[in-house]
């Protein structure tokens, strides 16, 4: 896909995630605070005003605009939305909690709306609320996640999708998965040379893009002990060592592969007291690299597709089922989202 450069005054685009989980709630509470950046949301009005519902008299008004060229219109302490083409209707009337397919179509729809404003020249980044894989799934949207689908989204006519890959980072750790939404034996099975070298090379170009030119690269191994020589599995020897050779041959700063009980503690940056020896961590599959990250605060962890031509985050959690409805959802993670969007942003312009 061909995406304009981003630029300061235009605004983030936050797609409202599934309406029958948490995310219109959250969208609203960050997006209704002081120091809130510029921003336009998709997503459906009525979905939006039902959760503004659960936030009572401190809940700021919404500006429905009829296209989003009327944002520069939008008057101050009201929060812009969009409803893109194609939303399925009674999205409001969806019961909170629910898996249902209108729910997942209408989370697509959102996300197809905002790379296409990209495509249009019309937004800087992307921030994503949480969609329910499950709703995606019933409304026969052919991708697990967000990830695959802006992957096929960002693709040329034509041509082939890009690399990308899963980061997951807060102030004190940033993870980069080999592996993702699969199961494990799956991910076990396609691991191998290549998706390892591919994972440190665009790990390393992201960093570049946010101008972090020779970070420094650790790879975690996929076995007890890194192997342990052979003795634990062979895969670091057949292949994850090799990569990381592989990848310092090009100028790469990758190290590894180191055990993975030991190497995220290695990585936490926690000044003073704590420097990390490293500035990211090549982990192979989805858990053993999420973990680390959630144990040190969901509400402050972010997730970044890298690869992509555009910058895309969304906060480190799920569509809450539980606490759907209840005025309760906590909106830290989305706000580090916004501010993670706006930081990479700003670096790749």
């Amino acid at each position: 896909m061909q995406t304009h450069p981003p630029q300061p005054q235009q605004p983030l685009l936050v797609t409202m995630g599934d309406p029958a989980g948490i995310g219109p709630e959250i969208v609203l509470r960050a997006l209704m605070r002081e120091d809130a950046p510029a921003a336009l949301v998709l997503g459906c009005p009525q979905s939006l005003r039902r959760a503004s519902a659960l936030l009572g008299e401190s809940a700021w008004p919404m500006a429905v605009l009829e296209s989003p060229a009327d944002l520069a219109a939008c008057p101050p302490r009201c929060i812009p939305v969009w409803a893109p083409p194609g939303l399925p209707e009674g999205l409001e009337s969806l019961p909170w909690g629910q898996v249902d397919e209108r729910a997942g179509r209408a989370a697509a729809v959102c996300i197809e709306a905002a790379v296409w404003l990209l495509q249009q020249g019309t937004g800087r980044a992307i921030v994503t609320a949480p969609i329910h894989k499950e709703a995606l799934s019933a409304a026969g949207v052919p991708f697990p996640g967000h990830t695959e689908m802006l992957q096929e989204l960002a693709a040329l006519p034509g041509g082939e999708p890009p690399p990308v890959r899963m980061m997951l980072a807060n102030e004190e750790l940033k993870v980069v998965l080999v592996t993702i939404h699969m199961a494990l034996r799956r991910a076990l099975e396609v691991l191998d040379f290549e998706g390892v070298l591919s994972t440190i090379r665009i790990a390393h170009q992201a960093a570049a893009a946010w101008g972090q030119a020779a970070p420094r690269i650790a790879v975690a191994g996929l076995n007890p002990h890194a192997g342990e020589g052979g003795l634990f599995g062979d895969e670091e020897l057949r292949y994850i060592a090799p990569a990381v050779q592989a990848a310092r041959d090009e100028g790469i700063d990758a190290r590894g592969p180191f055990a993975p009980d030991t190497v995220f503690m290695r990585a936490r940056h926690a000044p003073p007291r704590h420097p990390g020896e490293f500035d990211l961590v090549v982990a192979m599959t989805h858990d053993h690299g999420l973990i680390p990250v959630k144990y040190l605060g969901v509400e402050e962890g972010v997730n970044v597709t890298l690869g992509l031509p555009f910058v895309r985050t969304s906060p480190d959690h799920g569509t809450a089922f539980d606490i759907a409805g209840r005025g309760v959802a906590d909106d830290a993670s989305l706000r580090a989202a916004l501010r993670m969007a706006l930081a990479l942003s700003a670096s790749a312009g």
